[in-house]
């Protein structure tokens, strides 16, 4: 979940609960219905905030695990072609070695 979308849904769900407190309190009942009635408006909202931060930790923890594994990834296909240009870098300098020798040989004769 991108910041923007969670900023959104972390004021979609302050508004709506700003908007049930302040029905609760300009309804004409009595004060022990009206504290429920908040009670239970709290109630929901920390269960609907704790709800989108238990889905944003495990969307955090999934593209967490797929970076791991693209990184894991990445590394050991580099590693692969290092090998080979090793060994491509290896072959040519004892060919040239091998050229350098015989060069010598013949210096001498």
């Amino acid at each position: 979940m991108s910041s923007k979308t969670s900023s959104s849904v972390i004021a979609l769900l302050a508004g709506a609960a700003i908007g049930a407190g302040l029905g609760i309190l300009f309804a004409p009942d009595k004060g022990s219905k009206t504290r429920k009635k908040i009670k239970d408006g709290l109630d929901d909202f920390k269960n609907q905030a704790r709800d989108k931060w238990e889905t944003l930790e495990e969307d955090t923890k999934e593209k967490f695990s797929r970076t791991k594994d693209d990184l894991k990834e990445t590394v050991e296909n580099l590693l692969s072609d290092t090998s080979y240009k090793a060994e491509e870098a290896i072959s040519f300098l004892e060919e040239k070695l091998a050229e350098l020798k015989r060069e010598n040989a013949k210096l001498q004769k």
